[in-house]
């Protein structure tokens, strides 16, 4: 089996039909390392995220969210597997390690978002939303978190309609990120909702979206949520202090 990290092969690394299979060393709990976090081990001992899992040397897998992995650094739990999968335990743990995987999940979505985008797979606008909702046309629907629930309602309706799914369940998803944020990364004014009409696009934004999701947890994601009512300038910065990100974290995650 290729090993493009130079971790050991052993029982924590093993493939099967739905793809390379990983070992949270926190849990114990295996899963596909799509849904996985990496941890690697870098040339000066620091210990950084590596969430799109391409940085060489020895890496460890998590699959915790963040509240457990705070609790996990908190009580030292977390430098001893890591001990253990590293194999040394000459190595930094930085204070900021839940925010900084935070910020990358939330860069992977983006950068995902903006490179459906560029394929032409982003439907924006509220009317040609509708259209290709009521057509049968959209994979997937987004709601920024200061969307207005009157408009949120209106397209999960056509979606249900074009779906043929009246009177399910069926809605959109609102992410935790302002419209300032989602329209940074489509590079439009004024991106409240998103729709995304290709079933892969749709699919391999769920992935980017649910990983995210997972790992900051349903309290930190409803938190970014709840400020829509401060206005926009608020929900920027309330989505900033979510994905734990600062100027100097910012910059240690762009040189990644």
């Amino acid at each position: 089996m290729r090993n493009p990290h130079n971790e050991p092969l052993d029982a924590d690394h093993c493939d099967d039909a739905r793809g390379p299979i990983r070992k949270c060393v926190l849990t114990g709990a295996r899963a596909d390392r799509d849904v996985l976090i990496r941890l690697a081990l870098g040339p000066a001992g620091q210990v950084l995220p590596d969430v799109r899992a391409k940085a060489p040397g020895r890496g460890a897998w998590i699959g915790v969210t963040r509240p457990e992995l705070e609790t996990a650094l908190a009580k030292g739990k977390l430098k001893g597997v890591l001990t253990r999968a590293f194999r040394t335990g000459e190595f930094h743990l930085p204070a900021d390690l839940p925010a900084l995987i935070a910020a990358q999940l939330e860069r992977v979505l983006l950068d995902r978002l903006g490179l459906e985008a560029k394929a032409g797979h982003v439907v924006i606008g509220h009317e040609r939303i509708d259209k290709a909702a009521r057509s049968g046309k959209l994979h997937l629907l987004l709601h920024a978190s200061d969307a207005g629930a009157d408009g949120s309602r209106k397209l999960d309706q056509a979606w249900r309609v074009g779906s043929e799914a009246e009177g399910s369940a069926l809605r959109g998803t609102v992410v935790p990120l302002p419209r300032t944020i989602l329209s940074m990364a489509l590079g439009r004014e004024n991106v409240v909702h998103i729709g995304i009409d290709n079933p892969g696009a749709a699919g391999r934004l769920r992935a980017a979206l649910d990983r995210w999701l997972h790992y900051i947890g349903p309290e930190l994601a409803g938190a970014a949520c709840e400020t829509s009512s401060q206005g926009a300038t608020a929900l920027a910065i309330g989505a900033a202090a979510v994905a734990g990100t600062a100027t100097t974290t910012r910059d240690v995650i762009e040189n990644i």
